[in-house]
Protein backbone atom coordinates (compact mmCIF):
# COMPACT_ATOMS: atom_id res chain seq x y z
CA UNK A 1 0.00 0.00 0.00
CA UNK A 2 1.64 3.38 -0.88
CA UNK A 3 0.59 5.08 2.48
CA UNK A 4 3.00 2.42 4.33
CA UNK A 5 6.18 3.88 1.99
CA UNK A 6 5.16 7.39 4.27
CA UNK A 7 6.07 4.98 7.50
CA UNK A 8 9.25 6.58 9.79
CA UNK A 9 10.88 4.91 12.61
CA UNK A 10 13.42 8.09 13.35
CA UNK A 11 13.93 8.56 16.75
CA UNK A 12 15.05 12.37 16.80
CA UNK A 13 11.32 12.85 14.60
CA UNK A 14 9.88 10.99 17.86
CA UNK A 15 11.98 12.36 20.71
CA UNK A 16 11.05 15.70 19.64
CA UNK A 17 7.25 14.60 19.53
CA UNK A 18 7.59 13.69 23.30
CA UNK A 19 7.58 17.51 24.20
CA UNK A 20 3.92 17.74 23.55
CA UNK A 21 0.58 16.20 23.96
CA UNK A 22 0.37 12.71 22.77
CA UNK A 23 -3.44 12.34 21.87
CA UNK A 24 -2.40 12.28 18.26
CA UNK A 25 -4.39 10.96 14.82
CA UNK A 26 -1.52 11.91 13.19
CA UNK A 27 2.36 13.48 13.40
CA UNK A 28 4.57 13.91 10.34
CA UNK A 29 7.39 15.78 9.30
CA UNK A 30 8.45 17.71 5.90
CA UNK A 31 10.49 19.52 4.05
CA UNK A 32 14.14 20.15 3.68
CA UNK A 33 15.25 19.37 6.74
CA UNK A 34 13.79 16.00 6.24
CA UNK A 35 14.37 15.14 2.85
CA UNK A 36 16.66 16.68 0.81
CA UNK A 37 16.80 19.37 -1.46
CA UNK A 38 19.11 20.76 -3.69
CA UNK A 39 19.66 25.33 -4.27
CA UNK A 40 19.09 27.29 -1.34
CA UNK A 41 17.26 24.73 0.99
CA UNK A 42 20.04 21.76 0.30
CA UNK A 43 21.52 22.77 3.98
CA UNK A 44 19.62 19.67 5.89
CA UNK A 45 21.97 19.89 8.78
CA UNK A 46 20.88 23.44 9.85
CA UNK A 47 17.22 23.65 8.27
CA UNK A 48 14.67 24.21 9.89
CA UNK A 49 12.08 21.10 10.80
CA UNK A 50 8.64 21.24 9.75
CA UNK A 51 5.86 19.36 11.84
CA UNK A 52 2.36 19.07 11.27
CA UNK A 53 0.12 17.58 14.39
CA UNK A 54 -3.34 16.18 13.38
CA UNK A 55 -5.75 15.71 16.55
CA UNK A 56 -9.04 14.99 17.18
CA UNK A 57 -9.98 17.42 19.36
CA UNK A 58 -8.15 20.68 19.27
CA UNK A 59 -9.35 22.47 22.04
CA UNK A 60 -8.43 19.50 24.16
CA UNK A 61 -4.75 19.08 22.93
CA UNK A 62 -4.17 23.60 22.86
CA UNK A 63 -5.10 23.68 26.29
CA UNK A 64 -2.69 20.80 27.09
CA UNK A 65 -0.17 22.15 25.23
CA UNK A 66 -0.61 26.06 26.44
CA UNK A 67 0.33 23.90 29.51
CA UNK A 68 3.35 22.33 28.50
CA UNK A 69 4.63 25.15 26.30
CA UNK A 70 3.16 28.32 27.17
CA UNK A 71 5.72 30.07 25.15
CA UNK A 72 5.30 28.83 21.41
CA UNK A 73 2.25 30.43 21.46
CA UNK A 74 1.96 34.42 20.00
CA UNK A 75 -0.31 36.91 22.01
CA UNK A 76 -3.64 34.36 21.29
CA UNK A 77 -2.45 32.35 24.56
CA UNK A 78 -3.66 34.75 26.29
CA UNK A 79 -7.96 34.31 24.90
CA UNK A 80 -7.36 30.82 25.72
CA UNK A 81 -7.37 27.26 23.89
CA UNK A 82 -11.08 28.48 22.57
CA UNK A 83 -10.27 31.03 20.80
CA UNK A 84 -7.25 29.42 19.21
CA UNK A 85 -8.91 26.46 17.88
CA UNK A 86 -11.71 29.12 16.12
CA UNK A 87 -8.67 30.84 14.29
CA UNK A 88 -7.13 27.48 13.64
CA UNK A 89 -9.82 26.16 11.97
CA UNK A 90 -11.70 29.07 10.23
CA UNK A 91 -9.30 31.03 9.28
CA UNK A 92 -6.80 30.49 6.66
CA UNK A 93 -5.83 26.89 5.98
CA UNK A 94 -7.60 25.02 9.03
CA UNK A 95 -4.33 24.66 10.34
CA UNK A 96 -2.54 26.63 13.03
CA UNK A 97 1.46 27.22 12.97
CA UNK A 98 3.46 28.14 15.79
CA UNK A 99 7.23 29.15 14.27
CA UNK A 100 10.52 29.72 14.72
CA UNK A 101 10.76 27.34 18.41
CA UNK A 102 13.85 25.59 19.68
CA UNK A 103 13.24 22.17 20.87
CA UNK A 104 16.00 19.69 21.38
CA UNK A 105 18.83 21.69 19.84
CA UNK A 106 16.59 22.04 16.59
CA UNK A 107 14.67 24.91 15.16
CA UNK A 108 11.27 23.94 14.37
CA UNK A 109 8.05 25.08 13.18
CA UNK A 110 4.80 23.05 13.93
CA UNK A 111 1.12 23.13 12.79
CA UNK A 112 -2.00 21.78 14.32
CA UNK A 113 -4.76 21.34 12.23
CA UNK A 114 -8.43 18.67 12.83
CA UNK A 115 -8.97 15.19 11.99
CA UNK A 116 -11.80 16.16 10.73
CA UNK A 117 -10.54 19.12 8.72
CA UNK A 118 -7.90 17.17 7.26
CA UNK A 119 -9.71 14.15 6.18
CA UNK A 120 -12.02 16.81 4.08
CA UNK A 121 -8.95 18.85 2.40
CA UNK A 122 -7.62 14.98 1.67
CA UNK A 123 -10.53 13.92 0.10
CA UNK A 124 -12.13 17.30 -1.61
CA UNK A 125 -8.88 19.42 -1.84
CA UNK A 126 -10.56 22.45 -0.09
CA UNK A 127 -7.61 24.29 0.16
CA UNK A 128 -5.02 21.82 -0.83
CA UNK A 129 -2.59 22.88 1.79
CA UNK A 130 -2.02 20.42 4.70
CA UNK A 131 -3.19 17.67 1.42
CA UNK A 132 -0.51 19.01 -1.24
CA UNK A 133 2.09 18.59 1.86
CA UNK A 134 1.11 15.02 1.82
CA UNK A 135 1.18 14.56 -2.00
CA UNK A 136 5.09 14.82 -1.10
CA UNK A 137 7.24 12.89 0.72
CA UNK A 138 6.57 13.50 4.28
CA UNK A 139 8.38 11.34 7.90
CA UNK A 140 5.44 9.72 9.52
CA UNK A 141 5.91 9.79 12.99
CA UNK A 142 2.76 8.69 14.41
CA UNK A 143 -0.68 7.69 13.08
CA UNK A 144 -3.41 5.70 14.76
CA UNK A 145 -5.99 3.63 14.00
CA UNK A 146 -8.20 5.93 12.16
CA UNK A 147 -9.62 4.01 9.42
CA UNK A 148 -11.28 7.30 7.82
CA UNK A 149 -7.76 8.71 8.00
CA UNK A 150 -5.92 6.14 6.69
CA UNK A 151 -8.48 6.06 3.33
CA UNK A 152 -8.61 9.79 2.74
CA UNK A 153 -4.29 9.65 2.72
CA UNK A 154 -4.48 7.09 0.27
CA UNK A 155 -6.91 8.72 -1.76
CA UNK A 156 -5.49 11.63 -1.73
CA UNK A 157 -2.26 10.21 -3.58
CA UNK A 158 -4.40 8.37 -5.97
CA UNK A 159 -6.10 12.07 -6.42
CA UNK A 160 -2.42 13.46 -7.31
CA UNK A 161 -1.76 10.90 -9.99
CA UNK A 162 -4.78 11.28 -11.87
CA UNK A 163 -4.54 15.40 -11.67
CA UNK A 164 -1.15 15.44 -12.86
CA UNK A 165 -1.97 12.45 -15.95
CA UNK A 166 -4.37 15.62 -16.98
CA UNK A 167 -1.69 18.00 -17.11
CA UNK A 168 0.78 15.72 -18.57
CA UNK A 169 1.33 14.74 -22.56
CA UNK A 170 0.61 10.37 -23.65
CA UNK A 171 3.91 9.45 -23.13
CA UNK A 172 6.28 11.29 -20.18
CA UNK A 173 8.66 9.95 -17.41
CA UNK A 174 8.53 8.94 -13.97
CA UNK A 175 10.17 13.04 -13.06
CA UNK A 176 8.28 14.34 -15.75
CA UNK A 177 5.10 12.99 -13.64
CA UNK A 178 6.71 13.60 -9.93
CA UNK A 179 7.06 17.07 -10.96
CA UNK A 180 3.77 17.43 -11.44
CA UNK A 181 2.40 16.15 -8.62
CA UNK A 182 4.86 17.99 -6.51
CA UNK A 183 3.72 21.31 -8.20
CA UNK A 184 -0.25 20.75 -7.96
CA UNK A 185 0.15 22.60 -4.24
CA UNK A 186 2.29 25.31 -5.71
CA UNK A 187 -0.21 26.26 -8.81
CA UNK A 188 -1.33 29.66 -7.62
CA UNK A 189 0.72 30.42 -4.44
CA UNK A 190 1.24 33.58 -4.57
CA UNK A 191 5.25 32.88 -2.22
CA UNK A 192 6.00 31.06 -5.65
CA UNK A 193 5.78 34.47 -7.58
CA UNK A 194 6.67 36.87 -4.53
CA UNK A 195 9.47 35.46 -2.57
CA UNK A 196 9.91 31.61 -3.26
CA UNK A 197 12.45 30.25 -4.81
CA UNK A 198 11.35 29.62 -8.89
CA UNK A 199 13.07 25.97 -9.29
CA UNK A 200 11.62 24.75 -5.67
CA UNK A 201 9.50 22.02 -6.91
CA UNK A 202 12.47 20.57 -9.15
CA UNK A 203 14.57 20.97 -6.25
CA UNK A 204 12.34 18.87 -3.96
CA UNK A 205 12.27 15.86 -7.01
CA UNK A 206 15.44 15.60 -8.65
CA UNK A 207 17.14 14.47 -5.43
CA UNK A 208 14.01 12.53 -4.32
CA UNK A 209 12.98 10.40 -7.04
CA UNK A 210 13.22 7.30 -4.98
CA UNK A 211 11.33 8.29 -2.30
CA UNK A 212 8.44 9.56 -5.07
CA UNK A 213 8.47 6.07 -6.57
CA UNK A 214 7.99 4.11 -3.41
CA UNK A 215 5.25 6.63 -2.22
CA UNK A 216 3.48 6.00 -5.73
CA UNK A 217 4.70 2.99 -7.49
CA UNK A 218 1.92 0.97 -6.23
CA UNK A 219 -0.49 3.26 -7.34
CA UNK A 220 0.83 3.43 -10.48
CA UNK A 221 1.12 -0.72 -11.17
CA UNK A 222 -2.61 -0.90 -10.20
CA UNK A 223 -3.63 1.56 -12.46
CA UNK A 224 -5.40 1.05 -15.10
CA UNK A 225 -4.97 3.99 -17.26
CA UNK A 226 -1.49 3.66 -17.43
CA UNK A 227 1.27 1.34 -18.85
CA UNK A 228 3.72 1.82 -16.49
CA UNK A 229 7.29 0.94 -18.09
CA UNK A 230 9.67 0.77 -14.65
CA UNK A 231 12.33 -0.82 -15.83
CA UNK A 232 12.47 2.51 -18.37
CA UNK A 233 10.89 5.05 -16.05
CA UNK A 234 8.41 6.16 -18.26
CA UNK A 235 4.77 5.87 -18.59
CA UNK A 236 1.50 6.04 -21.26
CA UNK A 237 -1.66 7.22 -20.66
CA UNK A 238 -5.03 7.47 -22.38
CA UNK A 239 -5.52 10.47 -23.60
CA UNK A 240 -8.47 10.12 -25.68
CA UNK A 241 -11.47 12.23 -24.40
CA UNK A 242 -13.40 9.28 -23.27
CA UNK A 243 -10.40 8.20 -21.02
CA UNK A 244 -9.68 11.82 -19.74
CA UNK A 245 -13.48 12.11 -18.84
CA UNK A 246 -13.64 9.01 -16.70
CA UNK A 247 -9.94 10.97 -14.96
CA UNK A 248 -11.83 14.34 -14.62
CA UNK A 249 -14.88 12.37 -13.23
CA UNK A 250 -12.78 11.03 -10.21
CA UNK A 251 -11.18 14.30 -8.99
CA UNK A 252 -12.10 15.84 -5.79
CA UNK A 253 -15.55 17.68 -6.11
CA UNK A 254 -13.61 21.18 -4.82
CA UNK A 255 -11.40 20.59 -8.28
CA UNK A 256 -14.28 19.53 -10.35
CA UNK A 257 -16.37 22.78 -8.67
CA UNK A 258 -13.70 25.03 -9.79
CA UNK A 259 -13.40 23.58 -13.55
CA UNK A 260 -16.88 24.36 -13.71
CA UNK A 261 -16.36 27.80 -12.33
CA UNK A 262 -13.16 28.53 -14.91
CA UNK A 263 -16.02 26.87 -17.90
CA UNK A 264 -19.06 28.09 -17.08
CA UNK A 265 -20.48 31.06 -18.81
CA UNK A 266 -22.08 33.92 -16.49
CA UNK A 267 -26.19 32.72 -16.07
CA UNK A 268 -25.60 29.80 -17.74
CA UNK A 269 -25.81 27.13 -14.59
CA UNK A 270 -24.38 24.17 -16.07
CA UNK A 271 -24.13 20.85 -14.20
CA UNK A 272 -20.62 19.66 -13.08
CA UNK A 273 -20.79 16.44 -15.60
CA UNK A 274 -21.60 18.24 -18.41
CA UNK A 275 -18.69 21.07 -18.12
CA UNK A 276 -16.44 18.21 -17.63
CA UNK A 277 -17.11 15.98 -20.67
CA UNK A 278 -16.71 19.02 -22.51
CA UNK A 279 -13.06 19.67 -20.94
CA UNK A 280 -12.15 16.08 -21.85
CA UNK A 281 -12.74 17.05 -25.26
CA UNK A 282 -10.93 20.34 -24.97
CA UNK A 283 -7.15 20.47 -26.86
CA UNK A 284 -6.30 22.37 -23.69
CA UNK A 285 -7.74 20.07 -20.98
CA UNK A 286 -4.68 20.09 -18.68
CA UNK A 287 -4.54 24.01 -18.62
CA UNK A 288 -8.23 24.65 -17.16
CA UNK A 289 -7.43 21.98 -15.12
CA UNK A 290 -4.37 23.63 -13.94
CA UNK A 291 -6.90 26.80 -13.56
CA UNK A 292 -8.77 24.85 -11.81
CA UNK A 293 -6.01 24.20 -9.05
CA UNK A 294 -4.98 28.05 -9.21
CA UNK A 295 -8.25 28.81 -7.73
CA UNK A 296 -7.99 26.60 -5.09
CA UNK A 297 -4.34 27.18 -3.58
CA UNK A 298 -4.12 30.75 -4.44
CA UNK A 299 -6.56 32.19 -1.47
CA UNK A 300 -5.89 29.73 0.74
CA UNK A 301 -2.24 30.01 0.84
CA UNK A 302 -2.97 34.20 0.74
CA UNK A 303 -4.91 33.70 3.50
CA UNK A 304 -3.02 30.73 5.80
CA UNK A 305 0.00 33.17 5.36
CA UNK A 306 -1.74 36.39 6.72
CA UNK A 307 -3.03 34.29 9.68
CA UNK A 308 0.63 33.03 10.53
CA UNK A 309 0.95 37.32 11.03
CA UNK A 310 -0.78 36.84 14.29
CA UNK A 311 -0.55 33.53 14.99
CA UNK A 312 3.97 34.12 15.15
CA UNK A 313 5.13 35.82 18.57
CA UNK A 314 7.93 37.73 16.50
CA UNK A 315 8.50 40.64 13.90
CA UNK A 316 6.92 39.97 10.33
CA UNK A 317 10.03 38.33 8.42
CA UNK A 318 11.32 39.64 5.20
CA UNK A 319 13.30 36.64 4.09
CA UNK A 320 10.32 35.49 1.41
CA UNK A 321 9.69 38.96 0.42
CA UNK A 322 6.20 39.05 2.24
CA UNK A 323 5.16 38.72 6.04
CA UNK A 324 4.82 35.65 6.42
CA UNK A 325 5.91 33.67 9.50
CA UNK A 326 4.83 30.41 9.33
CA UNK A 327 6.23 29.61 6.12
CA UNK A 328 9.55 31.00 6.74
CA UNK A 329 12.86 29.72 8.52
CA UNK A 330 14.78 33.29 9.36
CA UNK A 331 14.27 36.74 9.43
CA UNK A 332 16.72 39.07 7.87
CA UNK A 333 15.88 41.98 10.22
CA UNK A 334 18.50 40.26 12.98
CA UNK A 335 15.74 40.96 15.84
CA UNK A 336 15.42 37.20 17.32
CA UNK A 337 16.94 35.65 19.92
CA UNK A 338 16.42 32.74 21.75
CA UNK A 339 15.39 31.74 25.12
CA UNK A 340 16.61 28.39 26.23
CA UNK A 341 14.36 28.27 29.08
CA UNK A 342 11.27 28.92 26.92
CA UNK A 343 12.97 27.46 23.86
CA UNK A 344 10.97 29.97 22.00
CA UNK A 345 12.12 33.67 19.72
CA UNK A 346 12.01 36.89 21.78
CA UNK A 347 12.56 40.17 20.49
CA UNK A 348 16.09 41.50 21.23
Amino acid sequence: MALQALQSSGVAFRKILSHFPEELSLAFAYGSGVYRQVGPSSDQKNAMLDFVFTVDDPVAWHSKNLKKNWNHYSFLKVLGPKIITTVQNNYGAGVYYNPLIMCDGRLIKYGVISTSILIEDLLNWNNLYIAGRLQKPVKIIAMNENVALRSALDKNLKSAVTTAFLMLPESFSEEDLFIEIAGLSYSGDFRMVVGEDKTKVLNIVKPNIAHFRELYGSILQENPQVVYKIQQGRLEIDKSPEGQFTQLMTLPKTLQQQINHVMDPPGKNRDVEETLLQVAHDPDCGEVVRRGLSAIVRPSSMKQSTKGIFTADHLPCLARGIPSPDSCAFCFCGAHSYCGEAHHPIIS
